[in-house]
């Protein structure tokens, strides 16, 4: 809503003479008279326009509104303050829920894919337990590649574990072949089956949230 300044067309710190030429300036351009065609919309605006000016060419009169209008001022001020700690609160917990709603999805996808249950089956569940269909395709998909992972680097554990018992002896023995230190050497810079599966979950995180956990 306007203020009556406003209505006149002046700053808040006008002076009396100012408030005296932007009332007569006004007053002429909404007087009835002057605009033919549109006396009613022009009567409103011009009985606004006296309004305005009989309280704001009071010097009393100026002080009491103010005064109201600070006070307005102040209690609207701390209403939108207050609207935007509930909207942030809000928003918060939405994020909050949809975290751990995910957290919930993703294990359900993982328990399916550890038991042997394939991407559509995960789909399927996860779509049986109220999640949101986008949200669903890509868990499973990322869940499924997860698995996959997982077990591309079970199956090569077994050889990897002959590699182990070969250097046990050759260090019983008192010898390291070359070949065998080049497989040790290549062990270490390897990345263990646990930091791929955290790398692999990592990206899931991020894929559907944009932040690191």
């Amino acid at each position: 809503m306007a203020t009556l300044y406003a209505k006149l067309g002046v700053s808040q710190d006008a002076t009396w003479e100012e408030i005296k030429r932007a009332y007569r300036k006004a007053a002429m351009k909404w007087h009835p008279d002057r605009n033919v065609g549109q006396e009613e919309a022009a009567r409103a605006a011009f009985q606004e326009i006296k309004d305005a000016y009989a309280i704001l060419s009071d010097e009393n009169q100026r002080k009491v509104y103010d005064a109201v209008y600070a006070q307005e001022m102040r209690r609207w001020e701390a209403l939108r303050k207050r609207h935007q700690e509930v909207e942030a609160a809000r928003t918060r917990k939405a994020k909050a829920e949809a975290e751990a709603k995910y957290t919930q999805m993703v294990g359900v996808a993982m328990r399916y894919a550890d038991e042997g249950y394939n991407r559509d089956v995960l789909f399927g569940v996860l779509l049986g337990r109220e999640c949101d269909a986008d949200m669903a395709q890509r868990i499973a998909d990322s869940v499924w590649a997860l698995q996959q992972a997982r077990r591309a680097s079970q199956a090569s554990e077994p050889g990897e574990a002959a590699d182990v018992d070969v250097a046990a002896s050759s260090e019983a023995a008192g010898q390291a072949s070359p070949a065998q230190s080049q497989t040790t050497a290549a062990k270490q810079d390897k990345p263990s089956h646990d930091a791929r599966a955290a790398g692999l979950f990592d990206s899931l995180w991020q894929g559907f949230f944009g932040v690191r956990s």
